[in-house]
């Protein structure tokens, strides 16, 4: 398989994997004394998952349009967003007081103890993240031999201005 086509399936795996962290449970909340349990899903606990992903795909899709310098400098950056998504999914651990502010039900003043424990999405994040950034290093190691955009549809430089519109009147596309 071409080096450009599994930066794009690594690519659709890590906006995947990524989503579903968002929308999956992140953090379990219960309360105690017969209080019902509070689920939080990525997208309630934090944003950066999707917009990692998100960004990360775009600039995978401009490299299909760049010459090799820029891409190698997207494709830094997208490995660049693997390592913050791994970060997020490593580091990103609401502890009782900042879930109590996202709902007052959880909050000290409410309840004594709040047990926490942590859902399937920060494992959906971390491998979203390692996706993202074998993408990146994978685009990064072979940006040289990917296929370069093509010219077909840019116009002759040294054609004047004058000598396209006498194409056009001949009838020939001057773009070819």
């Amino acid at each position: 398989m071409r080096p450009q086509r599994v930066v794009d399936l690594l690519a659709v795996v890590a906006l995947v994997l990524l989503g579903l962290s968002a929308y999956l449970t992140w953090s379990i909340a219960d309360p105690g004394s017969g209080r019902p349990v509070v689920n939080f899903n990525g997208y309630a606990v934090t944003r950066a998952p999707v917009t990692l992903a998100l960004a990360g795909v775009v600039a995978v899709i401009v490299t299909k349009l760049a010459g090799t310098a820029l891409r190698r400098v997207l494709a830094a950056l997208v490995a660049l967003m693997g390592v913050a998504a791994i970060a997020v999914a490593l580091q990103v651990r609401p502890d009782a007081a900042e879930l109590g502010r996202l709902r007052p039900e959880l909050s000290q003043a409410v309840t004594d103890r709040v047990l926490l424990s942590t859902g399937p999405a920060p494992w959906l994040a971390l491998a979203g993240g390692v996706a993202l950034l074998a993408a990146g290093v994978i685009a990064l190691l072979t940006a040289h031999r990917w296929r370069r955009p093509t010219l077909r549809y840019e116009r002759d430089p040294a054609a004047t201005p004058a000598d396209q519109w006498k194409a056009i009147d001949a009838g020939e596309d001057p773009t070819i």
